[in-house]
């Protein structure tokens, strides 16, 4: 049979669909729009084999609505307006909106996503569009307001396991062989959390044993069926997200060859010049952060570079930045901060912002004590008074911790000087 196995694995219903909870379980909010018979346009952005089309498609499917597709990878403006027009004249047969589904739409230029803003805001169309960058960086922003946006998840341990039981069982070739699923943890670290990827390794590994023999899937099978055809499972670009992880961990690691190298094979495989060059503000930013901040100064110098001269002479400043960024003193103390930080809002609730915080534009506010009894840092030596500025219940809670190197000691010291006993570490 021609058709791949995640081709004829893909579901049809959400009761057959693997993951996402938090979007599709009881709760979720593309479940709640399936039931109540009313969805709007959206984006779905997460990284590959999580089921992103597969959703789109069985939404239409529930509601029983037209689907188009488009891959923004073969389709340009001409081919979005034949499908808005065909679109349009479909509405007639029915109350709601086709579904039209644009895969990969981070790489929609901006004519092209600008001929759908019309049909959006119209409701000519339901639009979906599935991709795995940020689409803060790829969506035009006046398309970007007209979506919701879902963010889906790496599928887990237990979600890759129902996948490939659920195929050794149910799949029509597959189904008529005997296969023993041994061990399971190199099918599922290849996989990468994608299920795609998934089926096509276990494909694979039946594959390999010829006739009617008992298939035994183990962690050397995998490897040894890997080995013998190494390209066989990274079709259409999924090696990707293998080499951009190993260019950010050289980086962090402080390893200028490696981060060359991984590089040099993005270059070498087509890879979108600013792709890399965002990759290297969000290191900038995460891995060496206070440590040395004119590296996040520079990244962003070399990504405003590459804008302007592209390839081929863009390698340059993205080689500069790569070897700054891997010999640069490292520390995510920020990045740690934050994400405590974040993690203490969801604990803690809306606080109250105290009094002398707040904002007091009318006279109103000011009777209630608003801004009241707050000190203007700039009226005191040094620029700077002790005063409260977190809520009531968290006045002492520290989140900042400096972390080891000439920077960061130097900002500890100042708030030690400037807060006493709450920056004394203990």
């Amino acid at each position: 049979m021609s058709e791949p196995l995640a081709e004829r694995m893909r579901p049809r219903t959400l009761e057959g669909y693997v993951g996402q909870q938090h979007l599709v379980g009881p709760d979720g909010v593309l479940r709640k729009m399936i039931q109540a018979h009313r969805i709007t346009s959206f984006i779905l952005w997460g990284p590959p084999g999580v089921g992103k089309t597969t959703l789109a498609q069985i939404i239409a499917n529930e509601l029983g609505l037209p689907f188009y597709t488009l891959s923004a990878v073969t389709s340009g403006v001409k081919d979005v307006r034949e499908v808005i027009d065909k679109a349009a004249k479909s509405q007639f047969f029915s109350h709601q909106s086709p579904i039209l589904f644009i895969d990969e739409i981070h790489r929609f230029s901006k004519s092209q996503q600008d001929s759908l803003l019309g049909a959006v805001e119209k409701g000519i169309v339901t639009l979906i569009g599935a991709t795995t960058e940020n689409p803060s960086f790829e969506v035009i922003r006046p398309l970007l307001s007209r979506c919701q946006l879902y963010v889906l998840k790496n599928l887990d341990k237990d979600d890759l396991l129902a996948v490939v039981r659920r195929a050794i069982k149910e799949d029509i070739v597959l189904s008529k062989r005997s296969i023993l699923l041994n061990e399971t943890d190199a099918l599922l670290r290849y996989s990468g959390g994608d299920a795609r990827k998934l089926l096509n390794i276990l494909e694979l590994v039946v594959d390999s044993v010829a006739g009617d023999g008992e298939v035994i899937v183990d962690n050397a099978k995998v490897v040894e069926s890997l080995s013998q055809t190494p390209l066989a499972y990274n079709k259409d670009g999924e090696m990707h997200y293998d080499i951009i992880s190993a260019f950010i961990k050289s980086l962090r690691g402080s390893d200028p060859d490696a981060a060359l190298y991984w590089m040099a094979r993005m270059i070498e495989g087509g890879e979108d010049p600013q792709f890399i060059a965002r990759r290297m503000i969000i290191s900038a930013a995460e891995d060496i952060g206070l440590a040395n901040p004119n590296a996040l100064l520079l990244a962003n110098a070399a990504y405003d570079t590459v804008m302007k001269i592209g390839w081929p002479e863009a390698r340059i400043p993205l080689a500069e930045c790569a070897v700054y960024l891997a010999t640069s003193p490292k520390s995510n103390s920020a990045y740690l901060a934050i994400d405590e930080a974040l993690a203490l809002v969801r604990q803690t609730g809306n606080l109250p912002v105290p009094l002398h915080l707040r904002n007091a534009p009318t006279a109103l506010m000011k009777q209630l004590g608003y801004s009241d009894g707050y000190k203007y840092p700039h009226d005191y030596d040094g620029h700077f008074t002790q005063q409260q500025y977190l809520p009531d219940q968290l006045q002492q809670y520290r989140l900042w911790k400096a972390q080891h190197s000439p920077t960061e000691e130097r900002l500890y010291q100042q708030m030690i000087r400037l807060w006493g006993e709450r920056y004394t570490d203990k």
